[in-house]
């Protein structure tokens, strides 16, 4: 039998689990590869791939990916029969985008400033990417609306990893559950691919 050309380097206490959901949910063959925070995180070997030492990290043959949207937006153009991403040549991939990099870049960034007692003055709000916190939540709750998913009605990529940072941040209290974000992260896990890579990665903890 061979070996599965896509390895995945992870810690089921890291945002690896975002990765674990997308693979399931594409259903091609993976191997894991479990990695421990300061040592084998910090290999040389594991270095070579991720010079950041962290998780996770995908690697497809020859190519080597790292940063959880990026390994999702990687993932559904790979294998595209998966159905994770609008066409290229849809209009929907420009809101597609926009929401994959909104929330790897101004949500997390928000939520992440809130969880460390951050709080940017409003004469400063013009120097971050995010603005204010209550805007980036209030944006993304008008996204969702009352929406089952954010692009083109069916699910994607973007749905995967929107959900991921609102559960995440609900679970441990850094994003308020509003009606909107439950509704929508409640309908998203009990899709069977996040059901499966929870139980291969375990309690959160």
């Amino acid at each position: 039998m061979n070996e599965p050309s896509l390895v995945f380097y992870t810690n089921p206490r890291s945002r690896g689990r975002i990765v674990r959901w997308m693979l399931e949910e594409i259903g091609v063959p993976y191997r894991t590869e479990i990695l421990d925070y300061g040592t084998t995180m910090k290999s040389s070997a594991y270095l070579a791939l991720n010079p950041m030492g962290k998780v996770p990290a995908l690697q497809h043959g020859p190519t080597v990916v790292t940063e959880c949207a990026a390994i999702c937006a990687y993932l559904a153009d790979a294998f595209p029969s998966a159905g994770l991403a609008p066409a290229l040549t849809s209009p929907a991939r420009g809101q597609y985008y926009r929401w994959l990099f909104f929330a790897a870049g101004p949500l997390e960034a928000a939520w992440t400033n809130q969880a460390l007692g951050v709080v940017v003055p409003a004469e400063r709000q013009a120097m971050v990417g995010y603005g204010s916190f209550e805007r980036v939540l209030d944006v993304l709750e008008g996204a969702i609306g009352d929406r089952r998913y954010l692009v083109d009605d069916r699910f994607s990529a973007a749905d995967l990893y929107v959900g991921s940072q609102l559960g995440f941040g609900m679970r441990f209290g850094m994003i308020a559950k509003r009606p909107a974000f439950v509704r929508y992260f409640d309908a998203l896990a009990a899709r069977p691919a996040k059901v499966r890579a929870e139980e291969l990665d375990g309690p959160m903890g």
